[in-house]
Formats: structure tokens, C-alpha cells, sequence
């Protein structure tokens, strides 16, 4: 495979996409064009910004378009789960659609089929990036939103030991821990902080996107050198405050480029129906975001 290969755009060019909003921070047009690039494909993908209200519609229109699918992220993952005509049991299992493949059905028609590639990406890149061993687990979840929920729900299912959730809003962290004890019943889940130490703190939320963000867990209800190893979802900047400080507490870290790359990747593989070139991928991540 090559990654400068890339055939000039003309009328049989397809087309893949990213839709969000807001969409410009997005680093996916980057490596997805790479991914494409490396596979030899006449294919493009790009990004668009599309408002809440205007998903159903757009994705409408992608369809009547040809294109061979789409990634959602933040807002839409959880609105277009209604949006789409099949859900793959990836969604189903996780309640959110991050990517849609176009598939023509018998009559000929074109069929939104959704998946989500985020969970399986979240502990791929804890056990590949972190060397992190899941099954047994003591692990701090900071944050219970959309990345939080799937986060928390694929950790159980992993057979972490204990789970300990900490979320800004009560009755969302609440939620999601009573979900944790209907699908995995054998794992310890508790809202709050622990008493003692953990294997691995995983940080959720948004906090660290900012230089001006505070930490995203209490400092005095918990102490980093608590834990073994600490990974952050933020991907840019590459080390955030929690990293910094993880790491002056001797932590392992990691921060989320590596999930980022693994959804991807496997978005990549459902659309083409091939491996994807997941280190050239990478690569191109770290060239975009990190100028590497």
C-alpha cells in the first residue's frame, strides 16, 4: 500500500463524511482521507457541520447523494439512533450510532445501517496504548455523558471488578450505574469517589480541552497517586493538565488519540470491506493534530 496515492477527483469519485457541530476541530478528514489514500481508493471524505435539527435531513440527502456513509459525532450519535433504518448490534448493545454505511437492499433502495465503533475503540486502546488488563479492574470513570455512558457500560461488560462513577449532574451518573446492574450484575458499581486505589482513572468529560480547565475530578477527594494509570479522552492538546499530573504522580498515561484512530479504523473496515491501514492512520492523526 502507498499513502501518497491519491487519484484525482472526477465523476466516479464517492464520498464519506463526517457530519457534527460545530465540526472544524474535527481531525477526521485527516485520517480517513490517509486510510483512503494508502487502500488506493478513488473515494474522499469530508466533514461537514450540520445542526441537531438538520440531521435527519442530512443524512436524507447523503443517501440520495451515493455516498457510501457517514461518521457522526457530538451532538448526533445518540438522535440518529431513531435515524437510521437497521442498527448493527454494536448499536443496539451501546445505544449510539457513530457511523452509517449506505447498503442497497433487495428492492434496490438505499438503507442507513448504523453501528458504533466507539466502544470497542475505548478499551482497544486501553489494553494496546495503557497495558492496561481489564477483567478484575478498579477503575475511576470520570464523567457519564454520551463517551461516558458507552465508557462505563463496555468497561462492565469487560469484567472490570469495581467501578466507581463520578459525573457533574447526580441523576445522569445515577442512571447509568443502574443500567451497569441490569447488564453486568457481577460488577461493584458505586457513584463517587473510592476510599482506596485504583488500577485506572479514565477521563470522559471535556474538561482539559481548554489550558484554563480545571482538572476534571476533585483533588480533594481523590489522589492521583491512588492510581495506577490514567487515561484522558482529550486528544488535543496531546498532554493535559490531568496527564501532567498524572504523570508527576508516576502514573502510566495515555490520552485518547488511540481511540480516536481505532473507531476510525474499523469505520474504514465496515464502509470498504478491507483492513484498514490503521498505523498510516495514526500517523496521519499525530501529523494533523500534533504537526509530528
Amino acid at each position: 500500500m502507498s499513502e501518497s496515492f491519491s487519484p484525482a477527483i472526477n465523476a466516479s469519485t464517492r464520498y464519506c463524511a463526517v457530519l457534527g457541530h460545530p465540526i472544524k476541530h474535527s481531525a477526521s478528514p485527516a485520517m480517513q482521507n490517509a486510510g483512503l489514500a494508502a487502500l488506493g481508493l478513488n473515494w474522499r471524505y469530508l466533514a461537514f457541520d450540520v445542526a441537531p435539527q438538520d440531521l435527519r435531513e442530512a443524512i436524507a440527502g447523503a443517501r440520495r447523494m451515493g455516498f457510501v456513509g457517514l461518521n457522526l459525532t457530538v451532538p448526533h450519535k445518540l438522535l440518529a439512533v431513531e435515524m437510521v433504518d437497521v442498527r448493527d448490534d454494536s448499536a443496539k448493545t451501546w445505544g449510539a450510532v457513530n457511523t452509517i454505511r449506505f447498503e442497497r437492499s433487495g428492492d434496490g433502495s438505499l438503507r442507513a445501517h448504523g453501528y458504533n465503533t466507539d466502544a470497542e475503540a475505548i478499551t482497544r486502546s486501553l489494553r494496546e496504548d495503557l497495558g492496561v488488563v481489564l477483567p478484575g479492574a478498579k477503575v475511576l470513570l470520570l464523567g457519564a455523558g454520551g463517551a461516558g455512558r458507552v465508557a462505563a457500560l463496555k468497561l462492565a461488560a469487560e469484567g472490570v471488578g469495581e467501578l466507581y462513577l463520578v459525573n457533574r449532574t447526580e441523576a445522569k451518573v445515577t442512571a447509568v450505574a443502574e443500567e451497569i446492574r441490569t447488564r453486568s450484575p457481577g460488577v461493584k458499581v458505586s457513584t463517587g469517589y473510592p476510599k482506596a486505589g485504583v488500577d485506572l482513572v479514565v477521563n470522559a468529560t471535556s474538561l482539559g480541552l481548554q489550558a484554563a480547565d480545571a482538572l476534571p475530578f476533585a483533588a480533594e477527594r481523590f489522589d492521583l497517586a491512588q492510581a495506577r494509570a490514567v487515561y484522558d479522552m482529550v486528544y488535543r492538546p496531546a498532554e493535559t493538565a490531568l496527564l501532567h499530573a498524572a504523570k508527576a504522580a508516576g502514573c502510566r498515561t495515555a490520552n485518547g488519540l488511540g481511540m480516536l484512530s481505532y473507531q476510525g479504523a474499523r469505520a474504514l473496515e465496515i464502509w470498504t470491506g478491507q483492513d484498514a491501514p490503521v498505523e498510516i492512520m495514526r500517523r496521519a492523526l499525530q501529523s494533523h493534530i500534533y504537526g509530528l
